[in-house]
């Protein structure tokens, strides 16, 4: 199959003109959501949609996408036009700090953000903006989820391990506390290289969970790795 397509279980992804790929970020993040009882969803620079469809399939939430890329906002609207949940999500071509929705407000944001803070920029100006945090900086994201999240609402993302530690040191000067951590490693000798992040108004102390991706043997994934992301990979 085309590096421009990636075929899950439930749905297809198709990446031509997006900026980044499908990567274990975004499917990570999605699998781990925690998507019980929310009712309206918006996921910040879907890309080609990816995240957006997987919480989709996992629930029966409203969900709203928003990118500001043209090429990837290209993609995925019309991978949410050719899945079976197009009329539970929409997809609108814009930022963050220029959403401004009618409206209930959310009861979860997702997102996998920029996340270089200070780091040789990609000489492609698209996938510099995506992956450099100039264009969504903490700040941007947390005034943005302090602007769009009910009370009670959640704030879930994926980072690395620095940046993650970072971030939820601003957030606290946002009002918004870490309540749950994922520490990712790749294999078991490796270090944690990813957080996956819930957030909320609430303090107290944050509950830790721990993932490993492969048994150590390339393409040998762990059972736990397995179980959660079955559900969407047509390898598994």
């Amino acid at each position: 199959m085309s590096n421009n397509y990636f075929t899950f279980r439930q749905f297809t992804i198709n990446q031509e003109r997006s900026a980044f790929k499908v990567g274990t970020d975004g499917v990570l993040l999605g699998a781990f959501a925690e998507v019980n009882g929310r009712r309206k969803i918006l996921d910040v620079g879907t890309g080609t949609g990816l995240i957006a469809l997987i919480l989709a399939q996992r629930s029966d939430a409203e969900i709203v996408a928003i990118e500001p890329d043209r090429g990837s906002f290209t993609d995925a609207a019309e991978n949410v036009l050719h899945s079976r949940w197009a009329g539970r999500i929409q997809v609108h071509n814009c930022r963050l700090q220029d959403f401004e929705p009618e409206g209930e407000k959310f009861d979860l944001i997702v997102t996998n953000p920029p996340y270089f803070i200070d780091s040789l920029r990609n000489p492609d100006p698209v996938r510099a903006i995506t992956r450099h945090n100039d264009s969504l900086s903490h700040r941007d994201l947390l005034e943005g989820a302090d602007r769009l999240l009910k009370e009670e609402g959640l704030l879930q993302l994926i980072l690395p391990y620095p940046e993650g530690n970072v971030f939820i040191a601003e957030a606290q000067t946002h009002g918004f506390y870490c309540n749950h951590i994922v520490k990712i490693r790749p294999v078991p000798t490796a270090p944690i290289r990813r957080l996956i992040l819930t957030l909320s108004r609430k303090t107290g102390k944050a509950r830790e969970q721990f993932l490993t991706i492969e048994t150590g043997r390339r393409h040998h994934y762990t059972d736990e790795y397995v179980s959660l992301t079955r559900d969407f990979y047509l390898k598994f």
